[in-house]
């Protein structure tokens, strides 16, 4: 279908009910708990779910197949509210559907420990699917998760995976230059299970958005290649929604976008379309006028019988389409083993035994070597998925003899990202939390710093995505100072819940790809544009501990050289120049830090001894090293345009600078 003309209305597979009095009831119970739960908090955000209450309703009651009962149904329909500050909305109708939240978690809403926090976390609270906030993450979350969705429809069928995608937006999240990018490649893709109910209601904080906004989005969604429905002054017509989610539904070859003018804080008489309603500015006074303007009682929290089971019936309607499609799925004769390995992003068998070794003296990048690792992999980690941003084959992120994802072909594994490094990002992390694949993505380090407000996201939602960063330091060369990082390991290493690995050479790199498909979690693997060498005792080093001991002097050592990545090998050299000299010397390959402090201290002070003069050396900012050493030979200012190596000898990053810092460390 390429027409953005009104689809003719088709039968709606949920007939509204006859009883409207009750439905609206019903939306105004939503209202007068989106005012009490921040009222009682002090904080949160009122208006703009007051105003979304009858999108809210719609979905949840006539639209979304769902059972509440089943959070975690692998074919569910997906819901995601990508203007987090809204979430006593979607905390509103977990609780009325019956997900599991009771009134006392509306009443502890953004407390200490409670299951409603001021903005939705996914894994945190059930029927949460992913964590917004930061405006524009969630749009591109939902692309991912199209994506992720067609994937495995296409590469194993609708009896196990045959659902939509649904979102709302807002003016912020489509502001937000991550949405642009998204949805970007997301009409390039034609990503018809993805739609999007736009809240049109023209308020930011600093006022109505005309003062900064003047954007024509149904313009720009077309030119995207979207379907585009706008329905105008509907926000409070619940057939008028229906109708357009329905129509979208049948807009198979393009994702929907739902253009809907609300007013912020309806029904209010003193806060409707007023920006003020944006954050929490409804108290008693306010909030006992509007619920006498919806004919409610003054009641903290209100919510009938009648309206509770209304809600709680349609919270289990969904229970018999699951077990019809359970039982699908069950009887399905498809690849088994290939299934569940992409659902639980993981591998079949002994697939770390696929990984290939190389031999003391090769030389090779290991952007290189991450790319033969992964490819390695691709049999045997089924749900491998993903690109480059442009730049698949410099990052080695290219999926040999796997097809490209497309709109003419779903089963495609790679997925050519374009120039999105942070809707990449966003992307591969809707893509992780939908389950189905485990994405990778790749750009160079310094670029890293596009992504950052994504990879956050990642290590908070503890999303599997492999981050691919190469190009890794200084050692880029000509490109110059714009290229080479110089504070982004400090700044990665900063993410709580994210491991940074650095490997050292071509068997660290696919031992970095080993661990990254066993985390549970996001993956950073860092990665040299130049060739190294692959040194002694690489291949069976103890990445999986963060670091281990690469060379280990005849004698207790009286110094320490410890190193990530391409400056290793600088140790090994410099080690034995100093054993030469009489000074036993160890070098410890130290690749993940985080993986490192997971050990035990008996581990780590085996590796790291205390009392032993430690001299740390990396092509970066030294911020952080002196946790791990009592000196660094490292990079605190921004680098230069020169060869390669003219630029490390600069830098002080050669055997003599090395060896000459570490016998004064020694004091000699």
């Amino acid at each position: 279908m390429h027409t953005d003309q009104p689809l003719e209305t088709q039968p709606f597979e949920n007939q509204p009910f006859e009883n409207r009095a009750l439905e609206q009831r019903a939306i105004n119970v939503i209202r007068g708990l989106s005012m009490d739960a921040p009222h009682a908090a002090s904080s949160g955000h009122q208006g703009t779910a007051m105003s979304l209450a009858p999108a809210a309703h719609v979905l949840f009651t006539r639209v979304m197949n769902y059972d509440a009962a089943a959070p975690d149904w692998a074919d569910r329909d997906r819901f995601i509210l990508s203007p987090g500050h809204a979430s006593i909305l979607l905390y509103s109708m977990l609780h009325l559907t019956g997900y599991g939240l009771t009134l006392d978690d509306l009443k502890a809403f953004r407390q200490w420990e409670s299951k409603t926090p001021g903005h939705p976390e996914v894994g945190h609270t059930a029927g949460v699917e992913v964590t917004t906030g930061p405006l524009g993450q969630g749009f591109a979350n939902g692309v991912g998760m199209a994506i992720a969705e067609e994937s495995l429809r296409a590469r194993f069928g609708n009896e196990v995976c045959d659902h939509f995608i649904y979102g709302i937006v807002s003016d912020g999240d489509l502001a937000e230059g991550v949405s642009h990018e998204a949805a970007s490649l997301a009409g390039h893709l034609g990503l018809g299970r993805l739609i999007y109910l736009y809240d049109d209601n023209h308020v930011s904080i600093d006022g109505h958005t005309e003062i900064s906004l003047s954007d024509d989005a149904a313009g720009r969604f077309r030119a995207y290649g979207w379907h585009v429905d706008e329905i105008g002054e509907a926000g409070e017509d619940l057939d008028a929604i229906e109708a357009a989610l329905n129509r979208a539904k049948g807009v198979t070859d393009r994702p929907s976008i739902i253009i809907m003018r609300t007013y912020i804080g309806t029904p209010s008489p003193e806060h409707t379309d007023d920006p003020h309603a944006h954050g929490y500015v409804f108290k008693d006074d306010q909030i006992a006028s509007t619920k006498a303007a919806m004919d409610m009682p003054n009641e903290s929290f209100y919510v009938p019988k009648d309206v509770l089971d209304y809600y709680r019936e349609a919270g289990r309607r969904g229970a018999e389409a699951r077990s019809a499609r359970e039982a699908a799925a069950a009887a399905w004769s498809g690849d088994r083993d290939a299934y569940d390995a992409c659902i639980n992003a993981t591998g079949l068998g002994d697939w770390g035994a696929q990984l290939p070794t190389y031999e003391v003296g090769e030389k090779m990048a290991t952007r290189v070597a991450g790319g033969k690792a992964m490819a390695a992999l691709l049999d045997v980690v089924p749900g491998i998925m993903g690109g480059g941003a442009d730049l698949t084959g410099n990052t080695g992120t290219t999926i040999p003899d796997r097809g490209v994802f497309s709109s003419e072909d779903r089963a495609g594994r790679q997925i050519y990202f374009g120039i999105r490094e942070h809707g990449m990002g966003a992307i591969m992390n809707g893509m992780a939390l939908h389950g189905g694949c485990v994405p990778v993505g790749g750009t160079f380090l310094v670029f890293s710093d596009y992504m950052r407000g994504a990879v956050r996201l990642a290590a908070l939602s503890q999303a599997k995505s492999i981050f691919v960063w190469t190009h890794d330091s200084i050692g880029v060369g000509e490109d110059g100072p714009t290229h080479q990082p110089v504070e982004h390991l400090a700044a990665l290493r900063a993410i709580p819940g994210l491991r940074v690995i650095r490997p050292a050479d071509a068997n660290e790199a696919g031992l970095a790809w080993r661990a990254a498909i066993a985390n549970d979690g996001p993956t950073a693997l860092v990665m040299s544009r130049q060739g190294l060498p692959v040194l002694e005792g690489t291949a069976t080093g103890d990445l999986d501990k963060g670091g281990y001991v690469l060379v280990e002097p005849e004698a207790d050592p009286e110094l320490v050289l410890v190193s990530t990545g391409s400056e290793v090998h600088l140790c090994t050299g410099v080690a034995e120049t100093l054993q030469a000299e009489g000074i036993n010397t160890r070098v410890v390959s130290l690749p993940c830090w985080e993986l490192f402090e997971e050990q035990t201290e008996a581990y780590r002070l085996g590796v790291l001894p205390g009392g032993v003069p430690t001299l740390a050396v990396e092509a970066a900012s030294s911020m952080g090293w002196h946790k791990w050493a009592d000196g660094v030979v490292a990079i605190d200012r921004f680098g230069a345009s020169a060869p390669a190596g003219r630029i490390m000898e600069e830098f002080g990053l050669e055997p003599g600078n090395v060896a000459t810092r570490a016998r004064a460390l020694l004091g000699r």
